[in-house]
């Protein structure tokens, strides 16, 4: 007497779902039926599933499970690659845990580079998109190092530059300008990475520079890129005297 899908499925310790997935790539024979039409699997199949189910958790791909065991040499080539892969998914799982640690310690949204989780609550919408973008393109040191200019950058200067309106005339623009620069200044001599900043980018210089510029002119309107424009001139001017 044998045992339909659903029995197979709870003695092995899997779903039903699971079994048919086995039987779709070819790595489970479809067994006799009965009469009736139904699946009838015996004690191979079962143990088939078993053996299936047990590699599988091991790291195993399923095209791969017929493989092992059929050389000791081709088998201990196989587990340690799997060895290594686990190895690097357990330090993937401790990095995330970490990383879920510092974003409940502060509060901080999952959208928002861990490194910035002291500062997110300081960021506009398009600060936010910028950030996650540099988080892509510069190395951790940079990263490290923008959080930090964020965090000493005056709140009141932060809040007018984010409320200015795409409108606003040449006079405020300018005058927003102006307090800004001295601020800028102050990363440019604390920061000399900022003004060759290949030395920071995982990517080409050129290939990160272009998708900066892009990312800036997207996620902030005329007005601001003008201002940062005049405060960006100011500052170098003010940093060579």
């Amino acid at each position: 007497m044998g045992w339909s899908t659903r029995e197979l499925a709870e003695l092995a310790g899997t779903s039903i779902n699971t079994i048919r997935h086995y039987h779709r790539v070819g790595i489970l024979d479809e067994p006799e039926r009965r009469s009736n039409g139904y699946k009838q699997y015996q004690a191979k199949d079962l143990a088939r599933v078993i053996r299936i189910r047990r590699l599988s958790e091991l790291g195993v791909p399923l095209a791969d499970v017929d493989s092992i065991g059929a050389s000791g040499d081709a088998d201990a080539i196989a587990l340690r690659v799997i060895d290594a892969e686990l190895a690097a998914g357990i330090e993937r799982l401790q990095r995330a845990r970490m990383d879920v640690a510092v974003m409940l310690e502060h509060r901080s949204s999952p959208d928002v580079p861990v490194g910035f989780s002291g500062v997110a609550h300081r960021l506009s919408d398009a600060d936010r998109s910028v950030v996650t973008i540099y988080s892509q393109l510069l190395d951790q040191s940079a990263l490290d190092d923008i959080a930090r200019m964020i965090e000493s950058e005056p709140p009141d200067i932060e809040r007018d530059f984010t409320k200015l309106a795409p409108d606003a005339p040449d006079d405020e623009r300018q005058r927003l300008a102006e307090r800004i620069a001295p601020t800028l200044t102050q990363h440019l001599r604390d920061y000399p990475w900022l003004k060759a900043g290949e030395e920071r980018q995982p990517h080409s210089s050129e290939t990160a520079d272009t998708a900066l510029a892009e990312s800036l002119t997207d996620l902030y309107d005329p007005a601001q890129l003008d201002v940062l424009r005049r405060a960006i001139i100011l500052a170098h001017e003010l940093a060579a005297t």
